[in-house]
């Protein structure tokens, strides 16, 4: 870098796709993001992105020296094909981008529940690969008597995350067989949905589309702490940088005895900085311990981890010791915010780092 260069960072947002000529970043929901990076000296580059203009951001990247991607996994009815493509084109020419799509197919899809079922932050997890496998093993994992919770790969805002479970609550009795035709109460986690009751062989054909670009189902057990809220730690690289609380999310139940269609919608979520003393506990084992164990599964070095990313956990039973336990519930990476302000500074030291590091 020369004397008086600057640097130069370009953060990538969806577009309006009515008004993609006139979105600025200083009109964004990353106008706070973009001024902490102006204070610290480095010029930002506002890049709207559709994908039909895929190539003039393209250009846009690659006149930066990084590149801090905000874009949900699936936006506006479109998936990130062609923009993880062109991401991973701009990286390879020695660009700084975060989270590099490769990243985050990694960590960033809901298959990492199932990679990292037998750590600290497990639980009873199964993968369904197909649909084929999804139809023929789901009834086991029913049969059980236990509620699960069914999940698409990729996604975002409870869209097609699922409770199922049998509609008799007493369970199945010993030797009973869960075929297509045995009776589920499910609830999709997606804001506004209700508990309704169908057939097994309905519910799967609701599933059916989610495997349609070659993905995967998640089966996780159903957590009974989950109306105790939801921790979501706000990570910067290996860093805990901030927390958010929410006391009642998706799947939050109904009280007992009470209609089914009464259960609370979302509360907000609220954010606390990385100093708050009862999660301490939980930050401790993500930080000096699952996450050491989570690079080795997927593959990657610490210093691969995304610039800012988070992982959501539920309760779990409590230990021995009368000490909460976490489980995780999943982790995101695309399209990370809001997040706390407290992340700010952090996120914006280690993009600075990073950058000047490859140059």
């Amino acid at each position: 870098m020369t004397v008086g260069e600057r640097l130069r960072v370009a953060i990538v947002f969806p577009a309006d796709a009515d008004k993609q000529a006139s979105t600025k970043i200083e009109q964004s929901r990353f106008a706070g993001v973009a001024k902490a990076l102006g204070d610290a000296g480095i010029e930002v580059v506002g890049a709207p992105y559709l994908d039909r203009v895929v190539a003039d951001v393209r250009a846009q990247l690659m006149a930066v020296d990084g590149v801090l991607v905000w874009v949900n996994p699936i936006q506006g009815g479109c998936d990130r094909s062609l923009l993880n493509a062109m991401l991973a084109e701009v990286a390879a020419t020695g660009v700084f981008v975060s989270a590099h799509p490769d990243v985050i197919a990694k960590m960033g899809t809901k298959d990492v529940l199932y990679r990292t079922r037998s750590m600290g932050w497990g639980c009873d997890t199964r993968h369904y690969p197909t649909f084929a496998a999804l139809r023929r093993e789901l009834p086991d994992s029913l049969a059980t008597g236990e509620a699960r919770v069914l999940k698409q790969a990729r996604g975002h805002s409870g869209e097609g995350v699922w409770k199922v479970e049998l509609a008799d609550q007493a369970g199945p009795p010993s030797g009973f067989i869960v075929s297509p035709h045995s009776a589920v109460r499910v609830r999709h986690a997606k804001r506004g949905s209700v508990e309704t009751t169908m057939s097994l062989a309905a519910f799967l054909a609701q599933c059916e589309p989610y495997f349609a670009r070659g993905d995967a189902m998640i089966d996780q057990v159903y957590q009974h702490r989950l109306a105790d809220g939801m921790v979501r730690c706000y990570l910067v690289r290996d860093r805990v940088a901030g927390f958010g609380e929410q006391l009642i999310n998706a799947l939050y139940p109904a009280e007992p005895g009470a209609a089914l269609s009464s259960a609370p919608l979302p509360g907000p979520r609220l954010y606390y900085p990385p100093t708050r003393a009862d999660f301490q506990r939980l930050k401790d084992r993500l930080e000096r311990e699952w996450l050491d164990q989570l690079c080795r599964m997927v593959g990657l070095e610490k210093a691969q981890l995304p610039m800012l990313w988070d992982a959501d956990f539920l309760y779990g039973e409590k230990d021995a010791d009368g000490a909460d336990t976490y489980i995780l519930c999943e982790i995101n990476v695309s399209s990370v915010y809001p997040f706390p302000d407290h992340a700010l500074g952090p996120l914006v030291a280690e993009t600075l780092a990073e950058i000047l590091r490859l140059r």
